[in-house]
């Protein structure tokens, strides 16, 4: 098929995308308006602005596996004549160069896209030759949530160029309630717009009006689990031990077979393999982590726990200050720390101490894992603690005005204090 067809076809199904959405009264036009306050942390000085305060894409939460979550609303794409697109594409290149070095996952929310605001064929094709394999290598997974028409016509396009390895790491939701059975979507900046169109959307396929909402109530605990419970609980249910059963089983087993690991706790394992081992612990029965042959087992099952845990470690009340350090001069930094650690209760402390003691090992052995404190501060920031509602914004994880290029590491809140962190818990 010839590109003009293409080109055609393609504004052919968006404007029938826009009649549905206009049916449902999900309409979204594209608009002028800034957006600079998606995030507070956003300034002028940011390199990127311009394309950035439309809050196109965000970067926040983690997945199942701990790998990082990019989002790419279309519902926040301003009219094509207002925006740079080339200057979209070297602002999802600055992006990604910051995550691209560990495995990460790409969410695409495709309401909103238009005969307005969409960008050409041509660019499109150009930018995918552009990301190169270290881009494509470690992107594990591409959730396209709400797809159309439209996008059997972009992947016609694209076929001659995605490679079945690729192709296979794409999955397609109809509706928002698919995606959390996937991710934990309260770590999501979704664009309201996006919610809307959800609900009306799951509304008119019921037929009816939704029913109010039950919410079953909780399930008690089995004595024996281990994930998504409470320190306290896994305390009272060990006897005492400060030192969760999961965490000391797994350190110990890094510590013993994992030290020399390159990318440890960087790279994934298996999501059936990570569920298996979990299974097994909360019903108390025993791991053998050598029986699955995977030294990322052991790394990706300590960081589903710390993640797990219904409050983060360094508790959901430090995360204001954590934000903070970079706004203090850097000779009183070490001091703001201690403060930090001092002002946690005893056993997190007692278990932020053990675990920070395990990962100064680790970046000791960086010369062959290449895991420095910088990597594992990058790494474990959003395992060790998140805001109590929403998701972490982008200025939390790369400051406004960085303008760091490829292969550098961006100084973020988190990094500095897991750097430091790494260095006075366990003295």
């Amino acid at each position: 098929m010839a590109r003009l067809d293409l080109e055609e076809l393609a504004e052919i199904e968006l404007q029938r995308d826009e009649e549905e959405a206009a049916a449902l009264g999900a309409v979204r036009r594209p608009s002028a308006v800034a957006t600079a306050d998606q995030d507070p942390a956003l300034s002028l000085s940011h390199p990127f602005y311009d394309v950035a305060r439309h809050g196109i894409l965000q970067v926040g939460g983690e997945d199942h596996l701990g790998r990082r979550i990019v989002t790419f609303s279309c519902c926040r794409m301003p009219p094509s004549h207002e925006l740079n697109h080339r200057h979209l594409l070297e602002y999802l290149r600055h992006t990604l160069d910051q995550h691209v070095q560990s495995d990460y996952t790409v969410v695409y929310f495709h309401f909103g896209l238009s005969s307005q605001n969409k960008p050409s064929l041509r660019w499109l094709q150009g930018a995918y030759r552009e990301f190169d394999r270290k881009y494509k290598k470690n992107l594990k997974a591409l959730y396209v949530v709400h797809p159309t028409s439209f996008i059997k016509v972009l992947w016609t396009v694209f076929k001659p160029l995605i490679s079945h390895k690729f192709g296979k790491k794409v999955t397609y939701f109809n509706y928002l309630s698919e995606l959390r059975e996937h991710l934990r979507c309260d770590q999501l900046a979704i664009p309201p717009e996006v919610v809307r169109y959800d609900e009306k959307l799951r509304n008119l396929h019921r037929g009816r009006p939704p029913a109010p909402a039950k919410t079953p109530p909780p399930r008690p605990p089995l004595p024996t689990q281990q994930f998504g419970v409470s320190l306290q609980y896994l305390r009272d249910k060990n006897q005492g031990e400060l030192i969760p059963p999961v965490l000391r089983f797994t350190v110990t087993y890094l510590r013993e077979k994992g030290l020399r690991t390159e990318g440890l706790f960087r790279r994934s394992a298996s999501v059936q393999t990570v569920r298996e081992v979990q299974r097994l612990y909360n019903q108390g029965k025993p791991v053998n982590f050598d029986d699955y042959g995977d030294v990322h087992v052991a790394a990706a099952v300590l960081k589903t726990f710390l993640r797990e845990l219904p409050q983060p470690l360094l508790t959901a009340t430090a995360y204001e200050q954590v934000l903070g350090i970079t706004s203090v001069e850097s000779s009183l930094r070490v001091t703001r720390c201690r403060q930090i650690l001092r002002g946690l209760p005893d056993h997190n402390y007692a278990v932020l101490s053990y675990l920070m003691g395990f990962l100064h090992e680790v970046s000791q052995e960086s010369i062959f894992n290449k895991m420095t404190s910088s990597n594992l501060a990058c790494v474990f920031g959003l395992n060790l603690i998140w805001p109590s509602q929403g998701a972490s914004s982008l200025g939390a994880l790369v400051p406004p005005g960085d303008a760091a290029g490829a292969g550098s590491v961006p100084l973020t809140s988190a990094h500095l204090c897991m750097r430091v962190f790494c260095k006075l818990a366990i003295k």
